[in-house]
Order: C-alpha cells, then structure tokens, then sequence
C-alpha cells in the first residue's frame, strides 16, 4: 500500500493537491483536493497502465468546462425544480444555476470547493477522506453541513465511495460522483461498449429535464438495457430524438450485494459493475461535449465517454414516491457506492 502527495496546480486561487493511492496489485487511483475530484483510476495491463477514466493532467481542462468531470456534487447531484423545496412547511430557495432551476448544488456546491483531506492505510486498504463544512452563505442551502468523501482502494481492486453528511439545521443531502469512464485502451469514444443495467422503468422529464414524476417503461426501447447492449446500437435507437444520446435516469434497485449495473469495452474485455444503496442511477453518454476541455483520449467530443452518476432519484423533494433526501437537524446520513473492476 501507497499513498503519494503532489502539486496539482491552482483552483479558486488555492493550490490544488494530488493524491495517489496505490494497492499491493499495482492498482491506483488518483483523488484531487478541489471538488474531490476523482481523476484516475488506473489498471496495471500487459501494455503497462491503463486509466479508466476520461482524465487530465490540467486543472484548467477541470475548472474551464461546465461538464463537471470527475468532481463530486453536491449537496445534491441533478435537478431541483426552481431551486426550491420544502421541509415541515417551510420553503427554501437555493441558487437557480441553470435558467429557473438549480442543478448539481449551485455554482458553489460540492463541485467548486478545495477539501481537506487526510489519509489512512490498514493491511488491505487504503483511503483518502476530504472534508468540508459548507454555510448557507457559502452554497445558499439550509444549515451548517459537515460533508465528508471517502474514496478507498481494497486489495481486491475494488473502490468504494462513501458520503457523509450532518447538519445543525434541516437541508438536503444527495452528492454523487460524477466521474466519466472510458475502458478502452485510449479509444476516442464509448460505442463499442456495451452497458447492461437492473433497471425496468426511468423517469419522464418536461423540456427543462426535470422529472415529471411519471415512471417509463424500459421494454421495448432504447432504454431497455436489461441484456448487454451496444451504446452504438442504443443511441441509434434514440434517431428520432433531438438529444441523439443519452441524458436521462434509470430506476435501479439498490442491494449491496448485486450489482446495479455492468459497462464493457468489448475490444479490451475490461468493465466495471457498479453497486449503490440508493434508487437512481443517471447515464450521460457525453452528447454535449465540445472542444471546451482535452483529455487524455483527445479534445472533447461526443461520447467520448460515459458518466453513471449513482444517486437517489433526481428532484426527490418534488416527488415524495422518488424516497427521501432530507437530513434533518443533528442527523447523519451515511450513502455508499461502489466500483469494481475487472481487467
């Protein structure tokens, strides 16, 4: 086990660290402090190490692009309708950040903070933990949060990400990891992959891609990924769509013991199962990207890569069969997702 600490450049006008956690297998990830960014997960193969994730090794090609690369968001990660919600009567207004509404906490949420951060070693992990205690004059949300992230590498290759949360007064608490994949050996884009999701029905969205409470059936469209399905082959499916790709949340059943959902590189063979205990997990196939950011596969582009962000359901306060995200004063609520690959 290993743990290295080096300069990453500046964000916010703070220097920006880089840490890299290493295990017995010559697997690592690498963990930024601003935005507790997760910009590497590398695989040793017999060509030497392969990166699963769209990165860079630029802070600017992170801070200079609206797409949220790798960054953890919060306090909650998608939409909230208005920017408003309710707890026991009182209605709150939080940051409209993307037109009327607020998207992935605000400008000033989870995704726009330099952590602390500490380390630990045991005989078969490793992890970082990044902290922050974000104020309503600060994100705009009710109450004092103390937010932790604690990103853990295992020996048997396995990332589990775990979210902590308290509050001295009611806010919301539902941050996700907004980390993009890309399994190929440096490929300029995720068709070839084939993605297979526990997931009968996702959510109904108006024009602005809020939820509108409805639940669609899977079966029988391009969202049917109950068996492997080609993203090439899906997003053909979608032709007749303005969006031409993937922005949109499946309904998952969180077990920690099944997985919620497989993604493929058929050419390499490698993929990732992904685990949560909660009950939504959004697919974003890139189709907005643009020439903003470069990453180490090349400028950015369209479906250069995937984001499966694991999360509860989006605008939950607006949809009480969605489940619940308040956190409530003096409360801790603890979420965990997990990644495991195999290469």
């Amino acid at each position: 086990m290993n743990i290295e600490k080096v300069s990453f450049g500046e964000a916010n006008s703070k220097p920006v660290d880089k840490y890299t956690l290493t295990n017995d297998n010559g697997v690592s990830i690498s963990v930024l402090t601003f935005a507790a960014l997760w910009q590497a997960f590398k695989v040793p193969t017999a060509k030497g190490d392969v990166n699963l994730l769209l990165s860079s090794d630029n802070i600017e090609n992170y801070t200079n692009n609206p797409f949220f690369a790798g960054r953890i968001v919060g306090r909650i990660g998608g939409r909230l309708k208005d920017g408003q919600f309710e707890i026991d009567g009182t209605t709150y207004q939080v940051e409209q950040n993307e037109g009327k509404n607020s998207l992935h906490g605000g400008a000033n949420g989870f995704a726009n903070q330099i952590w602390n951060a500490e380390t630990n070693k045991t005989a078969d992990t490793v992890s970082i933990t990044l902290s922050f205690t974000f104020t309503p004059a600060i994100d705009k949300f009710p109450g004092n949060l103390d937010a932790k992230v604690t990103y853990t590498l295992h020996n048997d290759n396995s990332v589990t990400i775990d979210f902590n949360g308290t509050t001295d007064g009611n806010t919301l608490f539902n941050p996700t990891s907004h980390a993009y994949w890309n399994l190929s050996d440096g490929g300029a884009d995720i068709l070839n992959h084939t993605f297979q999701a526990n997931s009968g029905s996702h959510l109904e969205f108006d024009n602005e891609k809020i939820p509108t409470g409805n639940l669609l059936v899977n079966a029988g469209t391009p969202f049917d990924f109950s068996k492997p399905t080609l993203f090439k082959d899906a997003i053909e499916g979608m032709s007749n769509t303005d969006e031409k790709g993937f922005d949109d949340i499946l309904v998952v059943n969180p077990d920690s013991d099944e997985e919620i959902a497989t993604l493929t590189d058929k050419d390499s063979g490698r993929s990732i199962k992904l685990y949560s205990d909660r009950n939504g997990l959004v697919i974003f196939t890139a189709n907005s990207f643009n020439s903003d950011a470069t990453y180490e596969n090349g400028v950015g582009h369209p479906y250069q890569a995937v984001a499966l962000e694991m999360q509860t359901l989006s605008d939950t306060p607006h949809h009480a069969n969605f489940g619940d995200v308040t956190l409530r004063a003096n409360e801790t609520k603890n979420y965990q997702i997990k990644i495991v690959p195999e290469f």
